[in-house]
């Protein structure tokens, strides 16, 4: 079966929105294999080498790994892990990037939220509307500004129809249930054409679960020990307060204060006359989720006991939580979201440019940390974005696109933890691809221009950066075989605001953070050597990877405290980064009612300061294999999970132990010949292991789910 084809020219990015990673499968999307090549219909270009390490999630294998935070949906993948604050909140990271050198992007466009502020800032995107996930490893700064230095994740979603449905109404829909998290949830959307040159969209999505229930103790081992010496110490002068320690540190099989409750609505219409399209959308986005606190300190602004996790404007519905557990308040967080959108792509006949693609939004978003009942710090984040682009028409083997982006950001936070400045970023940009076709070899060549401009009038503060990244990627082979290459990038990225303003408690990471204003653009050059395509029966994707910073933005513990935290601040130093992932897929039996797969997965990421100082936080060693059965009406897979402990932690920083986690999911589909409604049934970390994510903030007492039974169906006609 040919590499799938999908366009990456229909939204307005260098490489739009909807880039799309071909997967070669021998049966439907539900099969798990790893990504071969990009393959473009459109004009502009024919492969995105200059991009290694892509890979899209889709069909049955979104549906096997459905979750409501983003990052838990794609922390599988080779090179891709997930900040797991809480199941509230759980935002990528790809290849031991996280924060400001990761863009979050919906249809292209990046979600002008606050997710980026904090760890503990859920990303305002539902999975369960989704159409499609793309992940974007390695410097995507050519295609979507200086903060995806380190990468990308691009969430496309359906609410601004890409054609007119062939059916009176096409409904699509994904219904769910989970043990662990006691979790329903559903989704769906529904397109119906109006004449013959325009479609309409709505979509919306409800999920609720309450505490998570974890395979042993909720705290690591190290904390339980400390937690429990503090009890001792304490046990004659403040017997109460011992208890509670004690307590604290004997917490197991449920993370208190984990609970989650999201629903979204959209509505969009598109006019679609076949070479060009218009459409707007509209969309809103609620969530409300519990915030864990790190057991034996209370939260910096709760002193008094009780409370509840938000009011009930906010809650939802009520929780069964203990509310005055350790005599903490407890916190959560609602966030709300108002988008708006467009998208067009406009025929210009046959010129030089043969389509002009354009792509925008606008955000209004509003984020409020509650103590109990009372209202701790509410962040308003107001933003747009838009970009366009100009299709080249190919001429003898030559392709490519050139276009523009601005991103507007107001950026407000008030109340007690309000530790970043008010502040405004403005940015625009200018950015150019071009292939060539040079006999046997392959030429792809990107260049971006950045301007940006970031202000806090409260510090009397105006920096401006102007940034510079460009990459060039040499590539053999075609696209039935294997293709060898090898990339070279240098990318810049302007600090963001946080690093910048930052002065004050940040109780979500408990640090005391201090910014630097007189911090330089971070500059990065990087070589990337990549192989990928089919080998015989077989489907690899394999890459290996080295970055080299100069004025690498960090967080050095001062050894300090202030308002009993520890004060952390900004610095900039040389740093490296070195890394290999890969993933292969292999069927070694084939017959006419059965096909088995063996599915290989893995990464490893060492990164430093030039001085040898490990970073922090930087996922260890894993590996992931998988046996898959595919007959047709039923397939059946069985994975296991293995991360390593870290060999090499930061200063100050706790290890995490390695963790195996077995995995296993039957889908069904009932109608034979018809792919349009699987059933899956699912056991997750079958053995009830105790499983830590060394990339988390929160990975001292914020466990990962521990034995999990799922029933889904997905549908579609």
């Amino acid at each position: 079966m040919p590499p799938i084809r999908m366009s990456l020219l229909a939204c307005a990015a260098i490489i739009p929105a909807h880039a799309a990673v071909a997967q070669s499968t021998e049966g439907e999307d539900f099969h798990n294999t790893p990504s071969s090549t990009i393959v473009v219909t459109a004009p502009a270009i024919k492969q995105l080498d200059v991009l290694s390490g892509t890979s899209v999630v889709q069909g049955g294998e979104l549906q096997r790994n459905m979750n409501g935070q983003l990052g838990e949906v794609l922390a599988k993948l080779p090179g891709v892990s997930a900040t797991s604050f809480s199941p509230g909140a759980s935002r990528p990271v790809l290849r031991g990037f996280q924060g400001e050198r990761v863009r979050v992007l919906t249809d292209g466009i990046g979600t002008i939220d606050a997710s980026n502020t904090s760890a503990d800032h859920g990303v305002s995107i539902d999975p369960l509307t989704a159409e499609r996930v793309e992940v974007l490893r390695g410097p995507a700064v050519l295609l979507y500004g200086s903060q995806a230095i380190g990468g990308a994740v691009n969430v496309i979603e359906k609410r601004i129809p890409r054609g007119i449905p062939e059916e009176p109404v096409h409904v699509d829909a994904i219904l769910g249930t989970s043990s662990a998290y006691n979790l329903y949830q559903g989704g769906a959307s529904i397109d119906v054409p109006v004449g013959d040159i325009v479609a309409f969209h709505v979509d919306g999505s409800y999920s609720n679960t309450d505490d998570v229930e974890v395979g042993g103790y909720t705290v690591a081992p190290q904390l339980r020990a400390e937690l429990l010496a503090e009890a001792a110490e304490d046990a004659a002068s403040d017997p109460e307060e011992a208890e509670e320690l004690r307590e604290a540190a004997e917490q197991r099989g449920v993370l208190p204060n984990s609970f989650t409750e999201t629903y979204s609505l959209g509505a969009g219409f598109a006019v679609d006359t076949g070479e060009s399209n218009l459409g707007f959308s509209v969309g809103y986005y609620d969530s409300n989720y519990g915030v864990p606190g790190r057991p034996g300190t209370g939260h910096h602004h709760g002193e008094e006991e009780g409370g509840e996790h938000a009011d009930e404007d906010h809650a939802g519905e009520e929780h069964d939580h203990d509310e005055e557990e350790h005599g903490e308040e407890q916190v959560s967080i609602a966030l709300e979201q108002f988008r708006a959108d467009m998208r067009g792509s406009l025929a210009l006949g046959d010129g030089f440019f043969s389509a002009l693609n354009t792509r925008a939004g606008y955000s209004n978003y509003t984020h409020t940390e509650f103590e109990g009942e009372e209202v701790g710090t509410v962040f308003d984040v107001q933003g747009v974005e838009g970009r366009f682009e100009l299709i080249q028409k190919e001429r003898a083997g030559w392709r490519g696109a050139i276009g523009g982006q601005y991103y507007y950001r107001d950026f407000q936070a008030t109340g007690a933890e309000a530790f970043v400045a008010p502040n405004m970023t403005d940015q625009y940009a200018l950015f150019a691809l071009q292939e060539f076709d040079v006999g046997p070899l392959e030429l792809e060549l990107a260049g971006r221009y950045e301007h940006t401009d970031v202000s806090a009038a409260s510090l009397n503060v105006d920096r401006n950066f102007n940034t510079y990244s460009g990459a060039a990627s040499l590539i053999y082979g075609d696209e039935g075989g294997l293709r060898f290459g090898v990339t070279g990038s240098r990318a810049e990225r302007a600090p963001g605001a946080e690093e910048l303003f930052a002065n004050g408690p940040h109780i979500a990471t408990q640090e005391f953070e201090i910014g630097d204003v007189n911090l330089a653009k971070e500059k990065m050059w990087g070589v990337e050597g990549f192989v990928r395509g089919q080998a015989g029966p077989a489907t690899l994707s394999f890459s290996v990877y080295q970055n080299w910073f100069d004025d690498y933005i960090y967080l050095q513990d001062t050894g300090l405290e202030e308002d009993d935290l520890p004060i952390f601040q900004y610095f900039q130093d040389g740093a490296s980064y070195f890394g290999l992932e890969g993933e292969v897929s292999v069927p070694f039996v084939r017959t006419d009612g059965l096909t088995l797969l063996a599915d290989l997965r893995g990464d490893y990421i060492r990164a430093d300061l030039d001085d040898d100082t490990p970073l922090p936080r930087i996922p260890p060693l894993s590996l992931l294999g998988a046996l898959e059965a595919q007959t047709g009406p039923v397939d059946g897979r069985i994975e296991v999970e293995w991360v390593d402990a870290p060999t090499r932690t930061a200063p100050v920083e706790t290890a995490t132990n390695d963790f195996t986690f077995v995995n296993a999911s039957i889908a069904w589909r009932p109608f034979q010949g018809d792919d349009n409604i699987t059933i899956m049934a699912q056991a997750n970390n079958i053995f009830d292991v105790v499983g830590r994510r060394h990339a988390s903030f929160t990975k001292d007492f914020v466990p990962l789910a521990g034995r999990d039974f799922r029933l889904s169906a997905r549908l579609s006609f």
